[in-house]
């Protein structure tokens, strides 16, 4: 038998192979395809997916042609093996001795031809040469990669320019702070000891400007007549618009003639032979009140400044606000560095994804596409530039040098900060205190049950002292609790949570390290609370083990200021931070941190009021006297009744004022006026508590249901970006993170529920025989758990806020301002 005949025979015998290897071919393949599609999602850009290469899009169009080939093969079995036997021949005719194959022309053929706009730079159309088995769905196919590839040219290119633009920007204001610091040096050393330099601060003397006033009423003009808005002046991810390119050489404008109380020091003067403005933003309350007086001697300066000659006037810039400057160019350096390693995994992302597909398409179609294909992609613009990469060289380079005093190690840690390692022994220990949590919290419940506590009682003093304590305690790490499963769903829908409340990377709490706090704490709590009631059935009288409760709040807040770096240090200081600057509302600049944890303490109003109570008992010394009724019967107590439930509202009230101070939108005092009917619905139910009458039942009727149906509409509209009557999904949003629509009904009529809680005030329905303090429980841990559903959503649409502007990294302002003679 010859060679070929000997060829014939096995091909022919192909056909009497079992179907099942064929079959483990393809799931092996299709298990390579989908493992690539999880690491591909999985270190893309979550604000970026949109310009990414559609990934899946282009498999499903390979997958079609590969169910049409399979069934063409199916229904011509025998003609099948004699063709591909032929066929093998064929191709083995078509190779030399030398083991190379002849063609005349390839496969396909890549055109490329220039767009109608000068900026969307070159587009490619691609031509079949050879046909396929079913030539329409190749050809739908290379339409949407061309799309693919196209699009991601002019997106790296956009990106390209508006980084390259920024790092100019920023260099220019490197040259002009190393030119202010070198001054102020000379000046020190020249001054020397004098008397006068003792007295005064440090600083540069520069002249103020003549023309300032002319110099301010042209540029206020052209601003007034400008649309965009200003949004380098804000540090705040979650508010700020994504930058316009012709923007990037310029850091921060006053959007309105009272834009000068938004920065600091905003004045132009002349140094050195140039113009200069520097705008610090006020984010702090000595800032605030810094542009405050200077708002309020404007006028004076600016008679003396239009009466000056020409020395001009003295205007001092001391070391203190070149320090702040310096921090904010810092800052700048770093997202700058962020943008540009963002750039770099969308150009390797986009890179090995057109090597994926075209790998596939080979395979399925058996030509020779990848070799063709892969070279147009390779000399296309976002991999064939290399401007990102020595612009991070040079980023590199100008931050070791000024800002890490030439360690590149140093240096490092900031640009590229370490992502911490997720410990297995976290793990371990949340499972070790769990089990310890429910095995104390079952023998709780069983003693306090055997014992009568929670039944109604006219006198129960453990009621009225003891339970206020774990009351507070379950409400928090409830809280808590819920705050970790939040972080675990926004990784899983691939939420980014930490750009959004600007975390640092290295100090966030992951979701396992927020169960471990919850778990170690519970335990805790559940324990002291467990030997404090063992104690009491053994025969203690309370006074004897009525400061346990106390001690046990007394080292929580100790283990919360403790300055030793154990304990999750850097979250605690954080966590007191939001706490100051929610206090000092107007006065600091409000971030996304900050209004979220103020929305969580609305929440917590019950909590808050427990808190006052047990102060109250514990720093008068009723303890002692077990007289717990004393901080009920004194007015002054009272009167902080009602302003602890004021207060988180009165918080986050201010808060929407002071974005509007900063912002300017209406919006903003619209939300203001949701907090409002908050307080006095608040206040209401205060009052009815006290005295109990129908005028009082009528009003917290009137007030809450008024309140409720403006909270549900913000709650659904503007927070959750819901209820959009030309959606293409139906009462939702176009852009959805969960594939399954009815979570999104379930979860609005769940929240209209839990909204709704508060008719349990009027209706005073209790649980059988067990005390209203308990019911009281359940209904805030109600509240709880609806803000910890708000808070999953509301993240979800900053997040795709975030995402439709393609804004992942934020816009730090830059303090120096160049105004040119001609402006």
């Amino acid at each position: 038998m010859s060679s070929r005949a000997a060829i014939k025979h096995s091909l022919g015998s192909l056909h009497l192979l079992p179907p099942l290897f064929l079959l483990s071919q393809d799931l092996l393949q299709e298990r390579k395809m989908v493992k690539f599609s999880k690491q591909f999602e999985g270190q893309l850009v979550p604000e970026w997916k949109e310009a990414f290469v559609d990934y899946w899009q282009l498999k499903m169009d390979l997958k079609k042609i590969h169910l049409l080939n399979t069934t063409n093969s199916n229904t011509a079995s025998n003609t099948q093996t004699t063709s591909l036997a032929n066929n093998l021949l064929s191709s083995i005719g078509n190779f030399s001795c030398f083991g190379r194959q002849r063609r005349d022309h390839g496969v396909i053929q890549v055109h490329k031809r220039l767009a109608a706009s000068a900026s969307k730079g070159d587009l490619y159309e691609t031509e079949l040469l050879e046909q396929f088995a079913d030539t329409d769905a190749a050809k739908e196919f290379f339409a949407c990669l061309d799309m693919q590839l196209n699009k991601v040219n002019q997106f790296y290119k956009t990106k390209e320019k508006e980084f390259l633009e920024r790092g100019e920007s920023l260099k220019k204001q490197m040259e002009i702070l190393i030119e202010l610091k070198t001054i102020l040096q000379q000046q020190q050393r020249s001054k020397g000891a004098s008397a006068q330099d003792s007295k005064e601060d440090a600083s540069i003397s520069c002249t103020i400007s003549c023309e300032e006033d002319s110099v301010k009423d042209r540029t206020d003009q052209e601003q007034l007549q400008d649309s965009c808005t200003d949004e380098l002046d804000r540090n705040d991810v979650s508010f700020s618009d994504s930058p316009r390119s012709d923007e990037m050489g310029k850091s921060i404008r006053m959007k309105r003639e009272d834009g000068k109380l938004r920065t600091l020091s905003g004045r132009v003067f002349s140094c050195q032979g140039k113009n200069l403005r520097i705008n610090i933003p006020l984010t702090t309350p000595s800032r605030t009140f810094s542009a405050i007086s200077y708002v309020l001697w404007d006028d004076l300066v600016n008679q003396s400044s239009k009466k000056c000659g020409p020395e001009g006037t003295k205007l001092h810039i001391n070391k203190t606000k070149l320090h702040h400057a310096e921090k904010m160019i810092k800052g700048a350096f770093v997202e700058l560095y962020k943008a540009l390693g963002y750039l770099k995994t969308y150009r390797h992302l986009n890179m090995l994804a057109f090597i994926k597909i075209l790998k596939k398409f080979d395979k399925v179609t058996g030509k020779q596409v990848l070799p063709i294909y892969l070279k147009v992609v390779e000399s296309s613009y976002f991999n064939s530039s290399d401007k990102v990469m020595k612009l991070a060289d040079e980023v590199e380079d100008l931050f070791i040098k000024h800002f890490a005093e030439e360690d590149r190690r140093k240096g490092m840690k900031y640009l590229r900060p370490r992502q911490r390692k997720e410990s297995h022994a976290v793990t371990f220990f949340i499972g070790l205190f769990t089990g310890c949590f429910v095995a104390l919290l079952a023998g709780y419940i069983l003693m306090a049950h055997l014992t009568g506590m929670y039944r109604r009682k006219p006198d129960s003093i453990y009621m009225e002292t003891a339970y206020p304590v774990f009351s507070m305690f379950s409400l928090l790490f409830l809280h808590f609790f819920l705050y970790g499963c939040n972080i675990f769903l926004w990784r899983k829908a691939r939420i980014n949570y930490s750009f959004i409340f600007e975390l640092a990377p290295t100090k966030e709490l992951k979701y396992r390290d927020v169960f471990l706090i919850c778990t170690t704490s519970l335990t805790a709590v559940v324990g002291i609370m467990f030997v404090h009631l063992s104690l009491l059935t053994k025969g203690y009288s309370f006074t004897q083990v009525q400061a346990i409760p106390g001690l046990l709040l007394l080292m929580f807040l100790l283990l919360l200021v403790c300055p030793f770096n154990i304990f999750y240090q850097s979250s605690r200081y954080c966590f007191l931070r939001v706490i100051r600057n929610i206090i000092l509302s107007p006065l600091y600049k409000v971030v996304m941190l900050d209004f979220f944890m103020a929305d969580q303490l609305c929440s917590q109003v019950p909590m808050l009021r427990n808190l006052e109570y047990v102060a109250c008992y514990y720093i008068t010394g009723s303890f002692k006297t077990q007289d717990y009724g004393y901080c009920m019967r004194a007015k002054h107590y009272r009167d902080l009744a009602y302003a602890v439930s004021f207060l988180p509202y009165y918080w986050r009230a201010m808060q929407c004022a002071r974005r509007w101070f900063d912002e300017g939108q209406t919006n903003h005092l619209v939300n203001l006026g949701k907090y409002v009917s908050a307080m006095l619905a608040a206040g209401a139910k205060v009052a009815y508590e006290k005295e109990r009458n129908i005028g009082w039942l009528c009003l917290v009727v009137v007030m809450s249901s008024a309140a409720t149906v403006y909270q549900l509409y913000w709650d659904f509209v503007k927070d959750w970006g819901l209820l959009q009557m030309n959606s293409k999904n139906p009462w939702l949003r176009n852009e959805l993170m969960l594939r399954r629509k009815y979570i999104y009904y379930f979860s609005m009529g769940l929240n209209l529920f839990l909204r709704l809680a508060w008719l349990q005030t009027v209706l005073h329905s209790s649980f059988g025989h067990v005390d209203y303090r308990v019911t009281g429980l359940f209904l805030a841990a109600l509240e709880v758990i609806r803000r910890g559903l708000w808070n999953f959503f509301r993240l979800e649409n900053e997040h795709l806020n975030n995402a439709g502007k393609f804004r992942a990294v934020k816009t730090v302002p830059l303090p120096f301002h160049e105004v040119d003679e001609e402006d």
